[in-house]
């Protein structure tokens, strides 16, 4: 925020910090707050980026993705793809949610974006009544029972779903289990970058990952 004055940029600042803090107990105060922020400084990023987080957080999933677009007009990143996938979704146009996630080059987005937009994708065939489609948008490398990242348990869960869809029962109760295996030994860490190992109900934890090790 650099090209504001020391003032408004300090009112900025303070409205973005009120939505961060305020957008699981509440909301539609955050959005307010995201409003003011965007008044204050509507061609900064950051700004567009947390006003669109609050309106997807009310359900009004058009400002959601006029805002992304914005956003990620001005600052020429792709990591909030996934939050685009599924505003398509809640507007009811699973076709052009799925459009918008395969015109990414997935192999240029870090693993917790490539990963949510698996997650948003497999949502996406659901919407459209593709469960065996919906089922291979998850197959991807992460998909890992014995290891877990932060990204692991909302993964592991959506697999579950699917397979529940499917009626295979057994599956859906093993990746059901591995995602709460995963969140428990998630919540024992400290530090969301650190590879948790799960083995024969063991949890042992290792150095944090890079990039090319959690993919």
């Amino acid at each position: 925020m650099k090209t504001l004055s020391k003032e408004n940029a300090e009112q900025v600042a303070r409205h973005l910090a009120m939505a961060a803090r305020l957008i699981d107990e509440d909301p539609a105060l955050a959005h307010e707050h995201a409003l003011a922020a965007s008044r204050r400084a509507g061609r900064i990023a950051i700004v567009r980026e947390s006003l669109a987080i609050t309106a997807y957080s009310i359900g009004d999933f058009a400002l959601a993705l006029r805002e992304l677009r914005t956003y990620r007009r001005i600052s020429g990143k792709d990591d909030q793809i996934a939050l685009m996938v599924d505003s398509e979704r809640g507007i009811g146009r699973a076709d052009r949610a799925l459009e918008t996630g395969r015109a990414v080059d997935r192999s240029k987005l870090v693993t917790p974006v490539r990963v949510a937009l698996a997650i948003a994708m497999s949502g996406a065939r659901l919407d459209q009544g593709e469960l065996e489609l919906a089922l291979g948008e998850l197959q991807i490398p992460e998909l890992d029972p014995d290891r877990a990242f932060e990204f692991s348990p909302a993964l592991f869960s959506a697999h579950a779903a699917v397979l529940e869809d499917l009626g295979r029962d057994d599956e859906a109760a093993f990746w059901a289990e591995r995602a709460e295996v995963a969140s428990d030994a998630l919540g024992l860490s400290g530090d969301d970058e650190e590879e948790i190992i799960i083995e024969d109900g063991l949890i042992e934890e290792e150095d944090g990952p890079t990039e090319e090790g959690a993919s």
